[in-house]
């Protein structure tokens, strides 16, 4: 307890947790909503594509892997062992969440553990994560992706720069 109260208390504490749990939150339902909503929307297409702009497409991609498409043989026990590792990775980011002494790492760690959720349920769900956004150009596509992968983008993003913040300022 004393340790808590020499860097800035409870009250800013439970802040911190405050507001990471909040984003995860935000971030799951908004991830989870986009992709019904496209879903829906792809459910009118055929082919499933629409072109948004010159470099910028809505697909549907049914991902049973893990990133950019590895390992992806179909398999209920090898999708259960992704639901695992990502609740493992999961509940240690909010064992960080909450020994976590700055706002910025805080709200990155939200972040991050919404996108881990949103694909988790996905995955739950449906067996893989959907993805919809696609970006290309000069004839290369990056692998497609949805909202819930680039929260977790941004946030380690945001994380990097709260580690790269002098110790000083790192708490605010």
């Amino acid at each position: 307890m004393p340790a808590l109260r020499r860097r800035g208390g409870l009250m800013r504490g439970q802040g911190i947790r405050l507001a990471g749990l909040a984003a995860a939150l935000v971030v799951a339902v908004l991830d989870q909503l986009s992709k019904v909503w496209i879903l829906d929307l792809m459910a009118q297409q055929v082919p499933p594509v629409i072109r948004v702009t010159g470099f910028f497409n809505l697909v549907q991609v049914w991902n049973t892997g893990v990133s950019f498409g590895l390992f992806q043989h179909d398999s209920e026990m090898r999708s259960l062992l992704l639901i695992g590792v990502a609740a493992a990775v999961m509940v240690w980011l909010l064992v960080w969440l909450w020994r976590g002494t700055s706002r910025l790492a805080g709200l990155a760690l939200g972040i991050i553990i919404g996108g881990a959720l949103g694909n988790i349920i996905d995955r739950w769900r449906h067996g893989a994560v959907y993805d919809f956004l696609d970006l290309h150009a000069f004839g290369w596509h990056w692998p497609a992706f949805n909202l819930a992968d680039s929260a977790i983008v941004i946030g380690v993003g945001l994380l990097l720069l709260d580690g790269f913040r002098p110790a000083s300022r790192a708490g605010g």
